[in-house]
């Protein structure tokens, strides 16, 4: 229960703090921070995240994450899908969080606001459809994947695992919120669609889908090239 505890926290404060961002701060036209700052404030939260809960819960935060790691054996099999069922609450939490902040301004639009939701074809936020968004939610879990994995590696350096994976998240963002707002992550996915509603949950399977695959790839593969010492 304390590792669920901890993963539900994470996943919420990753969904606060990253999809908070987006929803409070990006869009001012003087003192917005953009979506160069949306992007960093993702990696805050796992880096932060990482230093904070990494000791109790391996701070997974992701159900691609969990998938991946159990794929590259560093993870229970029977850990799996609690870890999933708190991350996806904990995600459900910040985004009602979130909600409440973000409404309390007169004149809030949920649907019109997108709410930070993912999304391909008009809801890209550059006009990206299904096989790009496709493509960059595999190929940005699967690079996310093969840096955790390296990162927390028995042999890597100690200590600058959680810099490594919130840098590479940073950098996830970066590349491809134009394209999906980037996932990589079905729980915050699944949070914020299920306040858009509408559009927001027909789109949602991708993000499920894509994520899961790339980490899926990337256990396999990270497994083939850097075995754990028994």
């Amino acid at each position: 229960m304390k590792k669920l505890l901890a993963e539900f926290i994470g996943t919420l404060w990753l969904v606060l703090g990253g999809c908070g961002s987006a929803v409070l701060a990006a869009g001012y036209p003087e003192l917005g921070i953009g979506f160069v700052g949306v992007s960093l404030a993702f990696g805050l939260t796992v880096l932060t995240m990482a230093y904070a809960i990494g000791h109790i819960s391996g701070c997974h935060l992701n159900p691609a994450v969990s998938i991946g790691l159990w794929m590259g054996g560093r993870f229970d099999k029977k850990d799996l899908i609690p870890y999933i069922i708190a991350q996806v609450l904990g995600g459900i939490a910040g985004a009602g969080i979130l909600y409440l902040i973000a409404s309390g301004k007169e004149g809030f639009d949920l649907v019109g606001s997108g709410f930070a939701a993912n999304g391909f074809g008009e809801h890209s936020p550059d006009g990206y459809g299904m096989t790009a968004a496709l493509v960059t939610e595999i190929v940005m879990t699967f690079m996310f994947l093969v840096v955790i994995l390296g990162a927390t590696h028995s042999k890597a350096p100690k200590g600058f695992g959680g810099l490594a994976i919130g840098l590479a998240l940073t950098l996830i963002h970066l590349i491809s919120i134009p394209v999906t707002n980037t996932s990589v992550n079905p729980a915050r996915s699944t949070s914020q669609a299920l306040f858009v509603g509408d559009w927001a949950i027909g789109q949602l399977w991708l993000f499920w889908v894509a994520p899961i695959i790339g980490a899926i790839i990337a256990g396999l593969v990270y497994k083939f090239m850097s075995p754990e010492e028994a």
